[in-house]
């Protein structure tokens, strides 16, 4: 009989708890390694949150693997593509082997260098073992290394792992032989290696993986493309052990994460290029834009006569106060907006974020008559200017633009990285910043920003008069187009648009179809829980449906609803039809929130009665599609 143990986790690191559907990476959102929980640190160090041994530390450092005395197995893999920095700020402490005791110290890294040069600092902490199930999660937000427990679990301290061999005595040779089979065989392979969690390949022509059979595989949790790369994921412990096998029995050369990198890069074109660099620009200031969303929305209900004739201020005067703070508190984020971006561009483009804050705040400085005043100035001819020996430049500001600053932290960052190669670090502090910002600076209100400022209005202008002309028409095919925008990544050039129409006219009437296409999604997933009788279907569906309705659709999209592909087009075709509506009953939206059920906080007020019927739509039509479909089709 088996001994059974509950074994506490302590936490390895100090930092904030991020919960794991909410990690920015398919792989442990969607738990295809394990369950477990996510740090966000605020200190550099790892230790260990339990008595063991050390299993796996991962060349690159950025990973290591343990197994506790009662046989639970721990993925701790710090940051987000940091395999990409090969060691680069990493130290670590033990090796394979090593007998740990909690407390002791495992990794040391340098929060800063992962900071700048990963995807992002958040570190999921995996339980890898398939036989054990969480009990309990810590629900505190903040934890402090050993001190806090972050995780129980039911162990046993009769763990045994089998490995397939082949006739030739290589573990996981089968396995490996199976995989290159279903990627396309060898010919389609250009360059394969691994990091701690996954297989990464770089393949000729993606159209010929066999994604059926690798599902079937059970060596295989999950696998996806991304950048360029077609990943499978394995397991920690056990990758390294399959690529082994992959090279010897294929003669599949070793490459390295630069060179698989390098070749998936290529097979971007320009565009995607470009998509995917708005994405990284945009995606890391979205938290601070949808927070402002939210409490927007809040300042609507208390400011608008939603509930009665009256607004709640004007009812009960002692709310005023709270809502003009609310509204203070909630505009910042949209009123220095280009402060926002030029710290995210200029990251992005490889120069130094402070002086990306900077250049944004130079474009919305309190001297500058507002953007937001520009039409009714230049109508009456009182827009104030500087004279530059002749050259007549407008002082004015780009508050809620987009564009100006994209292209300003462009030049900022080029000028900033040109200048730092050439000039001695001595003088680096007296010489790069200030000659690099005022350039910057000059060109942003002599060139940049009125030309960029009349091609973001041609933009909006043209937008607005498309939805106005045909509506219906419009709304049908944002709303049909949208879920399948979101598989190739386009659907990150749309969050600049939406801000630049926000910018323009204060509202947009993009984002509350967006908002729509979240709900249908969850609906489907939702119909196909009811549906299924499968244990595995049903659960995955369940918890993807509750995270899509809160505005998360990753999981439902890509791990349901495409899979089966029916309750994809019956959401897209309720989001079609519903966004067809809304466009037509000229729903707007007075900012960015959360999709799925919070939107209506974002929602002009006075345009919630059609939304909410628009949200009818989208929960009833695409459940009755699915549910129908799926009891026909779903085995029984």
């Amino acid at each position: 009989m088996e001994n059974n143990k509950e074994q506490l986790i302590y936490a390895p690191l100090t930092g904030k708890i991020v919960q794991l559907k909410d990690v920015p990476d398919p792989t442990f959102a969607e738990k295809m390694m394990g369950d477990g929980i996510a740090i966000e640190p605020s200190e550099g160090k790892v230790v260990a949150p339990f008595d063991g041994k050390v299993i796996q530390v991962f060349p690159t450092k950025h990973a290591i693997g343990l197994q506790s005395d009662l046989g639970v197995e721990l993925l701790i893999h710090i940051g987000l593509e940091t395999v990409s920095l090969n060691g680069d700020g990493f130290q670590t402490h033990v090796e394979a082997g090593d007998r740990i005791k909690a407390g002791d110290d495992l990794i040391s890294f340098d929060l800063d260098v992962i900071k700048k040069k990963a995807t992002s600092i958040v570190t999921p902490i995996i339980i890898t073992n398939n036989s054990i199930g969480i009990i309990s999660k810590t629900e505190e937000k903040d934890v402090v290394a050993l001190d806090s427990v972050l995780l129980g679990v039911r162990a046993s301290q009769a763990q045994v792992k089998q490995e397939s061999k082949s006739t030739t005595g290589v573990p996981y040779s089968q396995e490996a032989n199976a995989i290159v089979s279903a990627v396309g065989g060898i010919d389609n392979i250009q360059a394969a290696t691994h990091c701690v969690t996954r297989l990464r390949f770089a393949l000729t022509d993606e159209a010929k993986v066999d994604k059926d059979a690798l599902e079937k595989m059970d060596i295989v949790k999950g696998s996806f493309s991304a950048n360029g790369q077609f990943q499978v994921v394995i397991g920690q412990g056990t990758v390294d052990k399959v690529y082994k096998a992959m090279v010897h029995e294929t003669g599949i050369t070793e490459a390295s994460k630069d060179d698989v990198k390098a070749l998936g890069g290529q097979k971007q074109n320009p565009l995607q290029r470009g998509i995917k660099t708005l994405a990284d620009i945009f995606i890391p200031i979205l938290p601070a834009i949808v927070t402002a969303g939210l409490l927007m929305g809040i300042n609507n209900i208390l400011v608008n006569p939603i509930f009665s004739d009256l607004p709640i201020v004007e009812m009960y005067p002692s709310w005023a106060g709270i809502a003009d703070m609310i509204n203070i508190i909630a505009n910042t984020a949209f009123t220095f907006l280009p402060a926002l971006i030029g710290w995210s561009a200029v990251k992005r483009f490889g120069g130094s974020e402070l002086l990306g804050i900077v250049i944004g705040l130079i474009l919305v400085h309190p001297s500058l008559m507002n953007a937001w005043g520009y039409g009714s100035a230049l109508t009456e001819g009182t827009i104030p200017t500087w004279d530059l020996f002749g050259l007549e430049v407008e002082k004015v500001g780009y508050q809620g633009q987009v564009l100006p600053v994209l292209i300003a932290s462009w030049v900022l960052a080029k000028i900033e990285i040109f200048l730092r190669k050439r000039v001695i670090d001595s003088l680096q502090l007296l010489v790069v910043a200030p000659i690099a910002l005022m350039i910057t600076g000059f060109l942003a209100f002599i060139i940049i920003g009125p030309i960029t400022f009349t091609v973001g209005t041609w933009i909006t202008d043209g937008l607005v008069a498309v939805f106005d002309a045909f509506p219906i028409v419009g709304g049908l095919l944002y709303g049909a187009l949208y879920a399948p925008l979101v598989i190739t990544g386009m659907h990150h050039t749309f969050l600049a648009v939406d801000l630049q129409l926000i910018g323009s006219t204060g509202t947009t009437f993009l984002w509350p179809i967006v908002a729509l296409s979240n709900l249908a999604q969850g609906s489907a997933v939702f119909a196909m829980m009811l549906a299924a009788r499968d244990e595995k279907l049903k659960g995955l569906a369940g918890t993807s449906g509750l995270s899509a309705w809160l505005g998360i659709t990753e999981p439902a999209m890509f791990g349901v609803n495409l899979r089966y592909r029916y309750p994809f087009i019956a959401a897209i075709t309720g989001t079609a039809i519903a966004g067809a509506f809304i466009t037509l009953q000229k729903v707007q939206a007075s900012s960015i929130g959360v999709g799925g059920l919070p939107a209506p906080l974002s929602i002009v007020a006075g345009d919630w009665i059609p939304f909410l019927i628009g949200m009818l739509i989208v929960i009833i039509v695409p459940f009755v599609i699915t549910f129908v479909i799926a009891k026909r089709k779903l085995p029984r």
